[in-house]
C-alpha cells in the first residue's frame, strides 16, 4: 500500500499535544479530522516527533498509508480546511517501508527566553525577568556533550526501555533581548529539553553551580531537574532523515 509523508508546523498554545489523546485537543486529530473531510474516510496517522502541550513546531512529520492517491496539491485542500495554526507545508510519497519516527536520525529543538517584557512574544518564548550569566549557561550547555544517560532529565511515567541520547550540538546564543538554546540530539525523552533548559536557567542564575549541574545529570533522578519552564517556549525546528525524504 503506497505510504506518504506529512511534514507539518503548528503552533502548539491551543492543544494538548501532538498525538491523540482522549478527549483532548490535539495537532493529529485535527489533521486526521481535514483528511477525513477532504478524502470522505477516515485516516489514522503515525507521528514522528511528539511534542506536548503548548509546544510550537516548524517541523515535524506524519506518516499514513492509502490507497488514495494524495498528490502534493492536497496541501492546499488541507490548509483550507485546517485552523489558522497548523499549517501541511508537503506531502511526499515514499517508499512502504519508510517509517517518519525511526527513520529520523536527528531532531533539533530551540527554546527561547527573553528578559524584557514583549506583547508579541507572550505565546513564543520564556519571559524570565532575571539576570543570567552566559558564560555559564555555555559551560552548562557543553558538559551535556559529554554524556549519553539523561534520566535526570525524562518526566517520569514513560514507556521508553532506555534513557540513552546523543546530543551532537548543545548551546546557548544571544541576540538582542533574547537567548536562545540550541540542541541537536538523535532522540529526545519526555520533557528532556525542558528539563534541560529549567536546570541550566538555576545554574545561568547562580543558583546551583557547574560540579552540582555535573551531581545532577550523573544522580539519574529527575526529581533534582527543573522542568518548570512553559512549554510555549520551545519549538521542534527539524526532523532530519539520512539521504532526505523523497529517497526513502
Amino acid at each position: 500500500m503506497p505510504r506518504y509523508f506529512i511534514e507539518v508546523a503548528y503552533n502548539g498554545v491551543a492543544y494538548s499535544g501532538f498525538q491523540v489523546q482522549e478527549n483532548a485537543l490535539t495537532v493529529q486529530a485535527e489533521v486526521e479530522k481535514a483528511l477525513g473531510v477532504y478524502f470522505r474516510q477516515p485516516f489514522t496517522l503515525t507521528g514522528s516527533s511528539r511534542t506536548d502541550a503548548g509546544v510550537h513546531a516548524l517541523q515535524n512529520y506524519f506518516h499514513v498509508d492509502t490507497d488514495i492517491s494524495i498528490p502534493p496539491q492536497a496541501a492546499y485542500n488541507l490548509n483550507a480546511i485546517l485552523p489558522a495554526d497548523i499549517a501541511v507545508k508537503n506531502i511526499i510519497h515514499v517508499s512502504p517501508e519508510a517509517h517518519c519516527r525511526f527513520d529520523a536520525t536527528s531532531r533539533e529543538y530551540r527554546y527561547y527566553v527573553y528578559n524584557r517584557k514583549d506583547p508579541f512574544l507572550t505565546d513564543r518564548a520564556y519571559f524570565f525577568p532575571y539576570p543570567l550569566d552566559l558564560e555559564k549557561l555555555q559551560a552548562a550547555a557543553g558538559i551535556l556533550r559529554e554524556y549519553d544517560d539523561f534520566t535526570s532529565f525524562s518526566k517520569r511515567n514513560t514507556q521508553v526501555k532506555n534513557f540513552r541520547c546523543n546530543i551532537m550540538e548543545s548551546e546557548w546564543l544571544a541576540k538582542d533581548d533574547s537567548l536562545v538554546y540550541y540542541v541537536k540530539a538523535n532522540r529526545f525523552l519526555r520533557g528532556m529539553v525542558r528539563g534541560l533548559v529549567g536546570t541550566m536557567l538555576r545554574v545561568g542564575r547562580g543558583k546551583i553551580d557547574i560540579p552540582s549541574f555535573r551531581a545532577i545529570i550523573e544522580g539519574k533522578n529527575c526529581i533534582h531537574a527543573d522542568f518548570s519552564v512553559p512549554g510555549h517556549g520551545l519549538f521542534l525546528c527539524a526532523v532530519n532523515f539520512d539521504n532526505g525524504i523523497a529517497d526513502r
